[in-house]
C-alpha cells in the first residue's frame, strides 16, 4: 500500500496579523490544519487542532487574556476525532502524534488521540513546560494529556524508510520542527506548521510577529 496524505482543517482563529507578519495592522483568520499519514507499518498524525473546550466555553479555556487576541471560529464536527471518523478513521487507531509545536493550536486536539505516542522535540516540551500557562500560547491542559512522549532531537525517521521524517525548524518556537513526506502518486510534501505562515513570508523573507529566534 503506497503512503497516503489526508488534510483536514480543524476550525478557524482569528488572531491579529501582526502575528503572522510582523508590523502588519488588523486581524486575519486562518485555517487550523491538521494531517493523516497512512503507512502500511501504521498511522501518524501531524498537529491536531483545537481543544473541545474552545468550541464550548473559550473563555474558561483561556481566560480573558488569551481571548484578546485570540477568536474561535470552531463548532462541533470540525475537531480531529470527528474529521478522522469522517474517513472511517478511528481516532484510537492513530499509532503516533507529531506535534510541530506545542501551541494551543497545534497541540489542543491531542487528548482526542487516546493510544498515540507523541513525538515532539525535547527542547518544545522541556520549553512548553517551563512557561505553561504564563504564556497564552502553551496551556498544560493541552499536552499534559498523559500520552507517552517520544522526544527527540534533530531528524527523525518515523517509519524508517524516509516517507515521513520529522525536521527541525527552530525559531517560531525553541523546538518547532515541520514533517517531509513522499507519497507514491502525489510527489513530497513539507508539513511546516508555523515555519511559514503565508505565501508572502516565503517569498519576502517576511518574518512573524511571533518568535523566538529570528
Amino acid at each position: 500500500m503506497p503512503v497516503q496524505l489526508y488534510a483536514f482543517t480543524c476550525g478557524f482563529v482569528t488572531v491579529p496579523y501582526r502575528f503572522l507578519l510582523r508590523g502588519r495592522k488588523g486581524t486575519l483568520t486562518v485555517p487550523v490544519p491538521s494531517y493523516l499519514i497512512v503507512h502500511p507499518k501504521g498511522r501518524a498524525l501531524f498537529d491536531s487542532g483545537l481543544n473541545l473546550q474552545s468550541q464550548t466555553d473559550p473563555l474558561a479555556y483561556m481566560g480573558e487574556e488569551g481571548l484578546k487576541d485570540n477568536q474561535f471560529h470552531f463548532h462541533p464536527g470540525e475537531e480531529i476525532a470527528a474529521r478522522l471518523a469522517g474517513i472511517g478513521v478511528a481516532p484510537d487507531s492513530i499509532d503516533m502524534l507529531v506535534n510541530s509545536h506545542l501551541h494551543y493550536d497545534h497541540a489542543g486536539g491531542n487528548a482526542q488521540i487516546p493510544n498515540a505516542n507523541v513525538v515532539v522535540q525535547a527542547r518544545e516540551l522541556a520549553h512548553a513546560k517551563a512557561v505553561a500557562d504564563t504564556n497564552m500560547g502553551y496551556l498544560a491542559k493541552d499536552f499534559d494529556t498523559g500520552h507517552a512522549m517520544r522526544e527527540i532531537e534533530g531528524e527523525h525517521d518515523l517509519f524508517g524508510d524516509g516517507s515521513a521524517v520529522c525536521i527541525p525548524t527552530y525559531g517560531h518556537t525553541p523546538g518547532h520542527q515541520s514533517l517531509r513526506v513522499r507519497t507514491e502518486t502525489g510527489g513530497e510534501f513539507v508539513l511546516c506548521g508555523d515555519a511559514c505562515y503565508l505565501k508572502e513570508s516565503l517569498d519576502n523573507m517576511h518574518a512573524p510577529g511571533v518568535i523566538a529566534d529570528r
